[in-house]
């Protein structure tokens, strides 16, 4: 179950960032309206979300739409010198883009975000036209990788929708 602050139109920070980034996972809102301002989008976002789910729409997300929304995914920031489960599935997502010896290819699922790492990511971030800076970010993790709206995250397996 996820908890967080009240939140409305004009609150900014990691909280927001949240609640944006579980709105591009459900495709309610596009990875590039991740920016932790909860502005006009967002709040439609919201106010779609708690009348398709019967609650009060207020475009606020209070106790009763946390509580709602499904579960955070994990898609951390990542970088080189990460270590762990989900660079661990990061490697596996971005072999998945192009397959064994392609340019997104991570080599081995080891857990550590190395140099190997760095530039698979690079090269997924000059595929879809990202700020190619070799760190898994929102933007990374959620833009269209390809297909039935497959995106990193979700060929990594982080996604909860």
């Amino acid at each position: 179950m996820n908890r967080g602050p009240q939140l409305a139109v004009g609150a900014r920070g990691r909280d927001v960032q949240r609640v944006q980034t579980i709105f591009v996972m459900m495709k309610t809102l596009g990875f590039d309206q991740i920016d932790g301002v909860f502005g006009p989008l967002t709040r439609n976002a919201v106010v779609a979300f708690q009348e398709g789910e019967g609650l009060a729409a207020d475009g606020v997300v209070g106790d009763s739409t946390w509580q709602r929304l499904p579960a955070d995914p994990d898609t951390p920031a990542l970088k080189r010198g990460s270590t762990g489960g989900a660079v661990s599935s990061l490697q596996k997502g971005l072999v998945k883009i192009g397959g064994p010896g392609s340019p997104t290819d991570a080599g081995p699922a080891d857990g550590d975000f190395g140099p190997r790492t760095e530039a698979a990511v690079k090269a997924y971030q000059a595929q879809h036209a990202l700020a190619n800076d070799g760190v898994v970010g929102p933007r990374t993790w959620w833009v269209p990788a390809g297909a039935a709206g497959a995106t990193l995250a979700s060929l990594a397996g982080l996604t909860t929708v």
